[in-house]
């Protein structure tokens, strides 16, 4: 049997690379059983007969099986993959394996770390922004790495400084360049052989970073805007690119302020430096919101506290929101508004038939009424 006409019954495992609509492109494990016996088979052929298309990446479709019992398949998947085309590109999942983690913003399963990437400098770096990746990042529970990038535009002493102050922070930052190629293989080592999603505002330099650390890729790159001194936002989709030594790269679209969206008893956990503060003592209540309680541990001088009341009052906010919306005799109501536009908005609820307006049968009768009495 030659590589021209070869096809198999059998099931492949694979991973979710890509999904654009509803189909999935799925790259194949290289060291399954049946992808060995295919490239042996496609050895034997003679050389003059012309081979099918790469076998490891197939446009894959869902089954309907997995669409009816409300399986969702996501970037990052391992799943399993029957009936391929080889000469057509394509295959079907027919099952998706346990996932060991799942993010929800951006939507993709099986990541190991989070690699965040700021500037130091054009844009300049913001410690509220950045503290706030670093608590949406924590969130995941997931390990987090950050990276400092265009460390080639401040001197050695600032950016000490700025070690200094993210150490106090509870990270050890990796200052690179993409421009000159300053520590980028140092940050290609913490990768290798693991999942890993890039996150970080637009215009730090994300894009460049994956095409240094993939040279076969060129992803478009979008310029730091001079007025507003942020950049634009250069990537799409969500979708994962395999690197040199093993591992793959997640990129994000960039956005300006992720969600704030953990409940408020949990925030305190996502500052290294309030851990450390609760593993060597304990507030005296156990619900201590680190506010205003007595004999708190954490309430203190440590540089992030204001970060930490501000993310706090957003999140009770958040949280008083979404009671407000399962409760059916809630006090606040949603406005009606324009479809696409802006944020919805909330206005006060009235009391039950205390305000309505009277009818006029209701006027009348009252009126009837009121005239027999006065008989």
């Amino acid at each position: 049997m030659t590589g021209e006409n070869f096809a198999t019954t059998g099931q492949l495992l694979g991973t979710v690379l890509a999904v654009q609509a509803n189909f999935y492109r799925v790259q194949l494990d290289e060291k399954d059983e049946e992808m060995r016996e295919i490239r042996e088979m496609r050895e034997q052929d003679p050389p003059h007969l012309p081979h099918p298309p790469h076998p490891l990446l197939l446009l894959c479709t869902r089954r309907t099986r997995l669409k009816k019992i409300g399986q969702q398949v996501m970037v990052g998947d391992r799943v399993v993959v029957e009936e391929p085309d080889w000469a057509g590109g394509r295959g079907a999942i027919a099952d998706v394996l346990p996932r060991h983690s799942e993010l929800d913003r951006p939507a993709i399963a099986n990541v190991n770390q989070i690699l965040l990437v700021f500037a130091v400098a054009d844009p300049p770096l913001e410690p509220y922004q950045l503290s706030r990746f670093l608590i949406k990042a924590e969130s995941t529970g997931l390990d987090v790495l950050l990276c400092l990038n265009k460390s080639d535009l401040i001197s050695p002493q600032e950016q000490q400084q700025v070690s200094d102050r993210l150490l106090g922070w509870g990270y050890k930052p990796i200052f690179i360049s993409v421009k000159d190629g300053i520590n980028t293989d140092q940050a290609a080592r913490y990768l290798s052989n693991k999942v890993t999603v890039i996150a970080g505002p637009s215009g730090v330099g994300k894009s460049s970073l994956i095409n240094t650390l993939i040279d076969s890729l060129q992803l478009r790159v979008g310029e730091v805007s001079g007025k507003l001194a942020r950049g634009r936002h250069t990537t799409r989709h969500i979708e994962l690119f395999e690197l040199p030594n093993g591992g793959l790269l997640a990129d994000t679209p960039g956005f300006n302020q992720p969600d704030m969206d953990c409940n408020p008893e949990e925030l305190i956990h996502y500052f290294p430096e309030a851990r450390k503060r609760l593993a060597v003592a304990s507030c005296r209540f156990s619900d201590c919101l680190h506010r205003d309680e007595p004999e708190c541990v954490v309430r203190g001088d440590w540089e992030r506290y204001e970060h930490y009341l501000e993310f706090l009052s957003d999140a009770i906010a958040r949280q008083t929101q979404l009671h407000q919306q399962a409760d059916p005799e809630s006090t606040m109501k949603l406005k009606s508004k324009s479809k696409g536009k802006g944020q919805s908005q909330y206005e006060p609820k009235l009391e039950s038939k205390k305000y309505r307006r009277i009818s006029r049968k209701t006027q009348l009768q009252d009126l009837q009424e009121l005239y027999r009495d006065e008989e």
